[in-house]
């Protein structure tokens, strides 16, 4: 069986190809980081195996990035056949860079060029290209299946054509003449040129100490990796002018930009469409969707519930009544509500717009230790926190990786949306969303100031690369759309199956059984209200001191839907998620209870911010380790503490007077005021350019 590798820069089709190829459904996305890991999956051509590698995004093989080094170690290995490298047509310069150090390396490459695109910048005369590259070269859209057979009868033929890189012999390489003297004369100039690129990860797989690659780089010219980049360039100038028809317009260059990138604008619409698809989401359309899925969950549960009635087994009846039809089939009917936030997160990111919002945060996050690379990271936050923590490796620093791997549980998930609805619709009706619109920006801010004192103490960042193109404005891809939704309710589905199925019946078996291990019916004296009596004392200064409420916390890190199906299983609901947002959760009748519109927002601040699920933090141990995790966890317990601390004695002040939607209203204005000032704030305080011969600021470099 051969191995192919697929390589390419990032957001240049690789992903897209791989689905043509192998016939799969992998995530693909107009957003660079949308691989963080190779995939790997078999193909045939004539009855022959193929098993292709899909490597993360690569601009060249001097790695910048934890998910480049991915890749430079798989092209390093040589464990592979045939490279088919992927280049974009609309930036087929910068692409076709990467084709050059591959082929500096004899590396036995197919070059195809993605022309995804009806108006691509360039028309390419792939007969003249080959000739220039000494390789096959083919143009085609990635997403065409029928026009990959050509490339797939390609990768039987083995290219015996030596590429020559004679533009790099006019580099003076004379100040290595001593320090390669033992490599063997054919690999002496690859070493020269990886020497010159300041390529420390070349040098350690071939095992260079640290004090060895430092004095080796100490005898080069100050701008090697400038000659070596030139040398390149002239080369691909001289190939895009003999081989390329330049068409006359800017790749991604929008009209729509003079508005969504406006210095004025950008912050405000982006805000505008964010609370826009938080109303769908959330209300709307997002909850018209969910009450029809609860009625028709209700039709189905109840006779099964009424047949149960004539079986004389009261564990059997709760059991099935409050554990399964209860517990899940309440946060099931919030499956309209994820669906849509995942389709707007996906259209936002294949649409083109996600890669304008990485720029316009670039400043902000930089000030604050991170990159405009966070972004995506943190706003996949928003959809699924085990998700955005494997992203958050395509940083350039490990500094900067392990403050946006800590940042993302501060997102508020989509797990969250059942806590958020019922609770908060159990008190606050219709004003619900300006405390679900609160919660989010509340994450958010929380985020940023964190992410402020990590820089300033534990996790100073390196001045890092950001590299990004904008990618024209693009119809969302449904059939695209679709696949990634089906995924996400998929996983969804499984979840809500297997480990809140499972969670439920455990915390209903705790909340059923006492530790001598006799039944009780109303959970009196159980274990789980022995342990929960035991820990509620904790959280009476945040205004909850319900053993209920603590044991459903404790059940939420396992999976943070688990907190609403164990409050309707122990206040008894029926599989109505309309019968848990009614005025008895707030009742001290009921077995979950609120003493209050504060308790009830205090808890929704603690549900934001306290520990993520078992699956999130199981995912931070294999990014950024057993310590970082450690000290993660706590600092979201501390932080949600004393956040719900502060949130429940001022909503208390403000409720004694019942000034309700005042302060709702109030604290939606302060945190959105918050968030602007800090906005402008580091606008303001925007460093000044290098060249500032024509800046009319005045500052210390004037």
């Amino acid at each position: 069986m051969k191995e192919v590798l697929l390589v390419g820069n990032p957001n240049s089709g690789k992903t897209t190809l791989f689905n043509s190829l192998t016939k799969s459904s992998e995530h693909v996305g107009n957003w660079h980081g949308v691989t963080v890991e190779e995939k790997k999956k078999m193909f045939k051509v004539e009855n022959e195996d193929y098993l292709l590698v899909d490597t993360p995004g690569i601009y060249s093989l001097s790695p910048l990035s934890f998910e480049e080094e991915v890749s430079f170690k798989i092209i390093e290995s040589d464990n592979y056949s045939k490279i088919i490298n992927l280049c974009d047509l609309n930036n087929l310069q910068r692409n076709l860079y990467l084709t050059l150090c591959l082929l500096e390396e004899n590396k036995d490459v197919v070059v195809v060029i993605n022309e995804i695109d009806k108006k691509a910048k360039y028309k390419v005369n792939t007969k003249k290209l080959s000739n220039f590259l000494s390789v096959p070269v083919f143009v085609l859209n990635a997403e065409d299946k029928e026009a990959t057979k050509n490339l797939k009868q390609t990768l039987k033929q083995k290219d015996l054509k030596k590429f020559k890189s004679e533009y790099l012999d006019q580099i003076d390489f004379s100040c290595l003449k001593d320090a390669f003297k033992e490599i063997p004369l054919e690999e002496r100039k690859k070493f020269c040129v990886k020497a010159f690129e300041r390529n420390e990860n070349f040098f350690k797989l071939n095992g260079y100490s640290d004090e060895k690659i430092k004095n080796l780089f100490s005898v080069l010219p100050q701008n090697s990796m400038e000659l070596i980049a030139s040398a390149r360039y002239n080369f691909l100038d001289q190939i895009i002018e003999e081989c390329c028809e330049k068409n006359d317009f800017v790749y991604g260059k929008s009209k729509f930009d003079k508005i969504l990138l406006n210095k004025f604008f950008a912050f405000p619409c982006f805000f505008l469409i964010l609370s826009v698809i938080f109303y769908l989401t959330f209300f709307s359309l997002g909850a018209f969707l969910s009450n029809l899925l609860s009625s028709f969950l209700n039709l189905i549960t109840t006779p099964i519930l009424d047949a149960l009635l004539s079986i004389d087994s009261p564990f059997i009846y709760h059991l099935f009544a409050d554990a399964l039809f209860g517990g899940v089939a309440t946060v099931l009917s919030f499956l309209p509500q994820v669906v849509l936030l995942f389709f707007f997160l996906s259209v936002l990111e294949d649409s083109g717009y996600l890669s304008r919002v990485a720029f316009i945060f670039e400043d902000i996050l930089g000030k604050i230790g991170l990159s405009g690379k966070s972004v995506y990271t943190l706003l996949m936050g928003f959809g699924c926190s085990t998700t955005a923590i494997m992203t958050a490796r395509n940083m350039d620093n490990k500094n900067s990786k392990i403050k946006t791997a800590i940042l993302c549980p501060y997102m508020s998930c989509s797990a969250k949306i059942p806590i958020y609805t019922v609770i908060g619709g159990a008190f606050f009706g219709a004003s619900n969303i300006f405390v679900i619109i609160g919660l989010y920006l509340l994450g958010v801010v929380v985020a940023l100031v964190i992410s402020k004192i990590l820089d300033m103490t534990l996790l100073k960042s390196e001045n890092q690369t950001f590299i990004l193109e904008f990618p024209p404005y693009r119809m969302t891809s449904f059939k695209r759309v679709g696949k990634i939704l089906w995924k996400n309710v998929k996983s969804f589905l499984i979840k809500v199956g297997s480990v809140m199925i499972t969670m439920n019946v455990i915390v209903f078996l705790l909340s059923s059984f006492t530790f001598s291990f006799n039944y009780t019916e109303n959970g009196s004296g159980s274990m789980l209200e022995s342990i929960g009596k035991f820990l509620a004392p904790i959280f009476e200064p945040i205004g909850f001191n319900n053993w209920a409420i603590v044991s459903a916390l404790l059940a939420g890190l396992v999976a943070k839907e688990v907190v609403v199906s164990s409050i309707a299983m122990f206040n008894g609901v029926d599989g109505n998620a309309t019968s848990l947002i009614s005025s008895s959760i707030l009742l001290p009748t009921s077995v979950v209870y609120f003493a209050s519109g504060a308790s009830i927002l205090s808890f929704l601040v603690f549900c934001l911010l306290y520990t993520p699920c078992l699956a999130s933090i199981s995912m931070m141990l294999q990014e950024i380790g057993k310590k970082w995790t450690v000290i993660a966890i706590c600092i979201e317990l501390f932080v949600a503490y004393i956040v719900s601390f502060i949130v429940y004695n001022i909503a208390l002040a403000f409720e004694i007077f019942d000034f309700w939607p005042v302060f709702l209203i109030l604290l939606s204005i302060v945190i959105l005021l918050v968030s602007f000032v800090f906005i402008y704030k580091f606008i303001k305080r925007k460093k000044c350019p290098y060249n500032c011969e024509n800046c009319s600021k005045v500052c210390k470099k004037k």
